[in-house]
């Protein structure tokens, strides 16, 4: 039984949500902001929130943890260096979720944004 297993499927499969997961977490870190559907904001907050909170203590076992769930050695750098130092005094609530008024003219998918505060 699946009982309290939620996670968000996104609709593609496995091996694509995590690819997916992973680029948009990068890509949030590189430029703190990016525009999104609502669901996949609220899917990839967990994990970007962890990876803040990861960062706050910059050591290899850590960086090397960070490089594990991102694939990225850019995003890491900039995660440990201007991110990390940012939310020291912080306890939780790195990102924010802004919902958008407008929709995707495409498929008319509710869009947001997801920031970092501050």
């Amino acid at each position: 039984m699946r009982h309290q297993k939620h996670k968000y499927k996104l609709g593609v499969s496995p091996s694509h949500r995590k690819s997916m997961v992973k680029n948009l977490a990068s890509e949030v870190i590189d430029h703190g902001m990016i525009k999104t559907t609502i669901t996949r904001a609220k899917a990839i907050q967990p994990m970007v929130e962890k990876l803040v909170t990861l960062a706050k203590v910059d050591t290899v076992a850590n960086r090397r943890l960070a490089f594990k769930k991102l694939n990225d050695k850019d995003a890491v750098a900039k995660l440990f260096t201007e991110v990390g130092p940012k939310f020291v005094k912080r306890n939780g609530g790195y990102t924010r979720i802004m919902k958008l008024a407008d929709t995707r003219v495409g498929d008319n998918a509710k869009m947001a944004y997801i920031a970092f505060v501050d």
